[in-house]
């Protein structure tokens, strides 16, 4: 069973013609790209996104990433791909469920983890830098204070 997330977006992607193959799906190095665009929308709202984390001298290359394919998805499709926030403190671990906006029918499954390299030596670091925990710690604060107050995250 899959750990449930602290913190979820969701962007809706409609499947472009070049995506797909010569049988109309999606090509599967595809998803990876549909993921990493669900990814910057969930770190760009807890206010640390790629450009943050340069600016405070790490890099966080992805080390793994596990995807499931359910069932196709086709030109011109609007997908649903939901990122949600699972691990922070030691790694960036985050899970991703594609579906179809339409019917919610469950497209695709995946996970991705990614650590911090220091940006001065290269070095991989064994947990997340300290200014990365405080940026996502409070960027879930935010969001949860603002859902207690019925305002829209």
């Amino acid at each position: 069973m899959r750990a449930k997330g602290v913190h979820a977006t969701r962007v809706d992607i409609t499947v472009p013609f070049f995506d797909v193959d010569s049988m109309d799906v999606v090509w599967h190095g595809h998803y990876v790209k549909y993921l990493e665009i669900a990814r910057c929308a969930l770190l760009d709202e807890l206010g640390h996104n790629y450009t943050r984390m340069k600016d405070t001298g790490y890099v966080w290359p992805i080390i793994d990433i596990q995807l499931r394919y359910a069932r196709a998805a086709r030109f011109g499709q609007v997908l649903a791909v939901r990122a949600e926030l699972v691990e922070w403190e030691n790694r960036l671990k985050i899970h991703y469920t594609v579906s179809d906006a339409a019917s919610g029918e469950r497209l695709t499954r995946a996970s991705t983890i990614q650590v911090a390299v220091r940006v001065a030596d290269g070095e991989m670091q064994l947990v997340s830098p300290g200014v990365f925990i405080a940026d996502i710690e409070r960027g879930l604060a935010r969001h949860d204070a603002r859902r207690s107050n019925g305002t829209p995250p």
